[in-house]
């Protein structure tokens, strides 16, 4: 079986790490390079790197701090924020990313998607969707959260797929930093007949709620977190000990 990775996320606001609660209210938590060196050495499977206001703020994404947390860590980075363009693709796959995440970008034009599909590879490509309830349905969200686009999210995520996305990242809006647990019913009311692979977002509290997500939803690849990881609530080579007991497979932790 493929193993199930483990993702720490930090979400970066004027050259810091930050979280908050339901996209809202954004708290200091430390400097992305010295916390991606952390990550890196203590058995996270790869690293998602978001400069959250790029987008709302219409800028480029920070480069000089990727480029030195990229030479700080030995597992893939994921980077996104700001992505609206090929030459963005480049520039940030230049700076030492591995794979670039499209959110907002690609909601004004999705065929960003598949050019850089064309010109990267599938696999450089993770298509992220915010996602919240409305009225009993699932809407896609942009600018950090805050927009509702109308569109349904189901649609939205199998038109990423169709245009060459090679990964899937699910962040649930309802569940995110409430530390309540994955939203296994979006993932699964979404993600439960893709075929690539996808990695869940937003809930996770402790330790079991990685566990549950990967017995309930085995079509999940990942779970993706940061304030437990952050503030050390769940230690990753504790957490893939649990995992592992419970018959769920992953990279061992070599620390």
């Amino acid at each position: 079986m493929i193993a199930k990775r483990i993702i720490p996320c930090m979400d970066v606001k004027n050259g810091r790490v930050v979280k908050g609660v339901n996209f809202e209210g954004l708290n200091d938590v430390a400097s992305p390079v010295d916390l991606a060196k952390f990550y890196s050495e203590n058995g996270a499977d790869e690293l998602v790197f978001y400069d959250i206001t790029a987008s709302v703020e219409g800028r480029k994404i920070f480069t000089d701090i990727l480029v030195e947390a990229a030479k700080q860590i030995f597992i893939p980075l994921t980077v996104g924020g700001g992505i609206s363009t090929l030459e963005d693709f480049d520039r940030v796959l230049k700076c030492g990313a591995d794979k670039v995440s499209v959110n907002s970008g690609v909601i004004k034009d999705p065929n960003i998607i598949y050019d850089a599909a064309k010109r990267y590879g599938s696999q450089c490509v993770v298509f992220s969707a915010d996602v919240k309830r409305v009225d009993g349905t699932f809407h896609v969200f942009r600018g950090g959260g805050k927009i509702d686009t109308g569109m349904d999210a189901y649609e939205w995520i199998h038109r990423g797929v169709e245009l060459g996305a090679g990964e899937i990242v699910l962040n649930s809006i309802d569940t995110d930093g409430v530390k309540g647990g994955f939203d296994l019913e979006m993932l699964d009311n979404i993600c439960g007949d893709l075929s690539i692979p996808i990695i869940a977002s937003g809930g996770a509290g402790c330790i079991e709620d990685f566990v549950t997500l990967f017995k309930e939803l085995p079509c999940v690849d990942a779970g993706l977190a940061a304030s437990v990881f952050h503030f050390g609530e769940v230690k990753i080579p504790e957490l893939k000990k649990v995992l592992k007991a419970n018959g769920i497979p992953v990279r061992e932790v070599e620390v």
